[in-house]
């Protein structure tokens, strides 16, 4: 036998846990089927620049982030949606709303990836399907007039819809990756990095840090094609304090020690903070109450605060994804405030910022 025939009959040791591979159109396919058109690209930088300013001292408004844990229901989000854009327009002169719709969600475990891994919730996986609605619904949501804020979880997925994007998020178990770091780096949007699941804060400062530094990397290009991608680096980035394994850290003196952190980095002394996950232990009805104690930490004069995020819906709580059948707006991840908390809060943080 040759070494020739050695080598071919030899035994297989590449992709022998892989089941199949499936072919997905490509990013520029997807965004040609729905466009963004050239008044959705005006209003989506206008929307970027704005939380830019807000993110870097330049615009004294609160930048808030509310909306669905995750999205399971395109109707039911672009329901909200229509609720909350008239909220938006009113509280404008001193809030910057901007509309939080999560596609993917990492787990702990193993779970429901989100809409665009399984758009159907019954193990189909029809990721096609998954994206164009996924970038349906951010069109339809640009176009009621709200800027929509996204988790970035695959390193491909943003190709087909972060142009429609006007703030990211990395989470916290992807903060120290990086991979995600380098992806941020990359991005067109400002970007908030949450503190590790632990606490950590360092981690995510770090984060902002890596992220405004050039970049080359392995990635595909518009047209699904394996690439090599240098970044120019993105200065947009702030960090997410949500608390950790040991507690809540708004607090006052975890928001001093975060801000210091930042200041030791040559970063700017501004960060946002959720509301939600491990600051309110993941109780909806908690999380209204912190969002108004640091509605009174602004009042009183706080200036390290520049955003706060909130998990939102049409009705509290959370139920499970295997519910029959589903209740209407209401989420199947985190547990989430519902409509009239919602607009509580709102009216809090406005008014803590009209002082």
């Amino acid at each position: 036998m040759s070494s020739e025939q050695g080598i071919l009959s030899g035994p297989q040791t590449s992709d022998r846990r892989i089941r199949s591979f499936r072919e997905i159109p490509s990013p520029d396919t997807v965004r040609s089927e729905l466009p963004l058109t050239a008044r959705r690209a005006e209003v989506v930088q206008r929307d970027r620049d704005e939380i830019a300013a807000i993110l870097a001292g330049r615009d004294d408004r609160l930048l808030v982030i509310v909306g669905p844990c995750s999205v399971h229901d395109p109707v039911a989000a672009l329901d909200y949606a229509r609720r909350l854009a008239p909220i938006a327009t009113e509280h404008a002169d001193r809030l910057k709303i901007v509309m939080r719709v999560y596609f993917e969600k990492p787990r702990t475990t193993v779970g429901w990836k989100g809409l665009i891994n399984d758009p159907g919730m019954d193990g189909s996986f029809d990721v096609e399907r998954g994206l164009r609605v996924a970038r349906s619904l951010l069109l339809d949501i640009i176009d009621l007039g709200l800027p929509v804020g996204c988790e970035f979880l695959e390193p491909t997925s943003p190709q087909y819809i972060a142009d429609a994007v006007a703030w990211g998020a990395i989470g916290a178990r992807t903060t120290e990756s990086q991979v995600h770091r380098q992806l941020a780096s990359g991005l067109s949007m400002p970007i908030g990095f949450k503190n590790g699941t632990d606490g950590n804060i360092q981690v995510a400062t770090d984060g902002v840090k890596a992220a405004a530094a050039e970049h080359v990397f392995f990635g595909v290009d518009d047209f699904g094609r394996g690439a090599i991608v240098e970044t120019a680096g993105n200065t947009d980035c702030h960090i997410i304090l949500r608390g950790g394994t040991g507690g809540p850290n708004f607090d006052a003196a975890s928001i001093e020690g975060a801000l210091a952190s930042l200041a030791k980095a040559g970063l700017a002394e501004l960060l946002m903070i959720d509301c939600s996950h491990a600051n309110s232990g993941k109780d909806h009805i908690r999380q209204a109450g912190v969002a108004t104690e640091i509605a009174a930490m602004i009042k009183g004069g706080q200036r390290g605060i520049s955003g706060v995020m909130l998990e939102s819906f049409l009705v509290a709580g959370a139920q499970s994804t295997e519910a029959t059948p589903l209740t209407y707006g209401q989420s199947v991840t985190d547990k989430c405030m519902d409509w009239d908390a919602t607009l509580e809060v709102i009216g809090a943080l406005s008014a803590a910022k009209r002082c």
